[in-house]
């Protein structure tokens, strides 16, 4: 196990690596690009390092939580039935289907956008479509908008504060949703609607249907996932766009080029801080020797900017810097709902660039920064005019 009191090579929560925490990733990646914190336990900055790690699920195992984590936390075979189960809500089939929906959502939201006024785009714009995209997938009810915006909030400050106590009542609260959701649907029988919950109540997995805790799980970490990580890639994207107007106007000319624009914006500026393993033996990484039962922090927002693989990490480089960018993960744990998200950031970008002339950032307010281990903004003034 790990030996909290070895001293460590750095201090995530320190107000210096907080105030610019990219700034103070890429010092560290050329510094000590594995490091050893209280907070994070082994810190992988390297794309190199973090790269051998996905691609080694038998060294470096998903199942880190003490409580069920569906398919996020399970190594193969166990991770591959579930694995299986979910890809096909993903397909390019589905996708097609939603981006109607989608769109519509996206349209409304950027109509509904206060022209030549200051306002919050996390709040007014990147959270709702967030919200709304992901009960509009899911079939939920747009009832639940209010609450799950409270519960992202709860979930958040909770595992900021690392409350056990708080996080295990959140927990709790978000169990509650989703059994109120699937006891409908059961009631309702042969009339529950045919949307993506009712499906996954029917889906099998080793012969078997899935129990409401595996359930609970595997929907909690859609929402958990799509709520946070969609909500940050928007405020990432704005606030990109509204400090290089060019590419702001060449992407609106050139709608094309925006699925590769964006994936390269979120490379440099990453919606999803980081993801967890554990070592299963002993291993050297690094120059580092790291004792079986360790955990290990992926930083997605260090090696994405490794500049052994992508050069200046700041330079916009969306076609040479395609095939290395770990925005979604690799090797087996891949994220299988990218489809969705690349979907729903390309058609939320196309209806916004289409309907905005101006877009920059509201003068005399200053933006706030999300912080570890959450990326994007928790405030963001901006003005757009239409």
């Amino acid at each position: 196990m790990a030996d909290d009191s070895r001293k460590p090579d750095w201090k995530p929560r320190t107000a210096e690596v907080l105030r610019d925490q990219v700034k103070a990733y890429d010092a560290m990646r050329a510094r000590c690009p594995v490091a050893w914190s209280d907070y994070q336990h082994w810190t992988l900055f390297r794309h190199g390092d973090v790269m051998r790690v996905l691609e080694d699920h038998q060294t470096f195992s998903s199942a880190v939580s003490s409580h069920l984590s569906v398919p996020n936390g399970m190594d193969p075979p166990e991770h591959t039935p579930y694995r299986q189960v979910v890809e096909p809500y993903f397909s390019h089939q589905a996708m097609e289907k939603f981006e109607p929906t989608c769109r519509r959502i996206a349209r409304n939201l950027v109509g509904n956008l206060p022209d030549g006024q200051p306002f919050d785009v996390v709040e007014q714009f990147s959270r709702a479509f967030a919200l709304q995209i992901q009960c509009a997938f899911m079939g939920w009810p747009a009832s639940l908008h209010e609450p799950l915006r409270d519960w992202v909030l709860k979930n958040h400050r909770a595992t900021l504060a690392g409350d056990r106590d708080a996080m295990a009542e959140v927990a709790r609260e978000f169990d509650g949703y989703i059994h109120d959701l699937l006891e409908f649907r059961r009631k309702a029988g042969a009339n529950a609607p045919r949307d993506v919950t009712t499906s996954l109540m029917e889906e099998a997995v080793n012969g078997q249907l899935m129990t409401d805790k595996e359930l609970t799980s595997l929907l909690r970490n859609w929402t958990v996932g799509e709520l946070g990580t969609i909500s940050s890639s928007v405020s990432i994207l704005l606030n990109y766009l509204s400090r290089h107007p060019d590419l702001r106007q060449s992407l609106t000319n050139d709608p094309d080029a925006l699925p590769d624009a964006i994936d390269e914006i979120l490379r440099m500026d990453a919606p999803l801080m980081s993801n967890r393993r554990v070592t299963t033996r002993e291993v050297e990484i690094g120059g580092r020797t790291i004792p079986a039962g360790e955990k290990i922090t992926l930083l997605w927002a260090s090696a994405n900017r490794d500049e052994e693989v992508f050069g200046d990490p700041d330079a916009f480089c969306p076609r040479k810097n395609r095939d290395q960018n770990l925005l979604y993960g690799a090797g087996i744990h891949v994220c299988p709902g990218a489809p969705l998200a690349r979907m729903e950031l390309r058609v939320l970008m196309e209806e916004f660039l289409s309907a905005v002339d101006t877009l920059k950032p509201a003068p005399a307010e200053q933006p706030e920064r999300a912080v570890f281990p959450t990326g994007g903004f928790n405030y963001l003034p901006m003005i757009v005019t239409k």
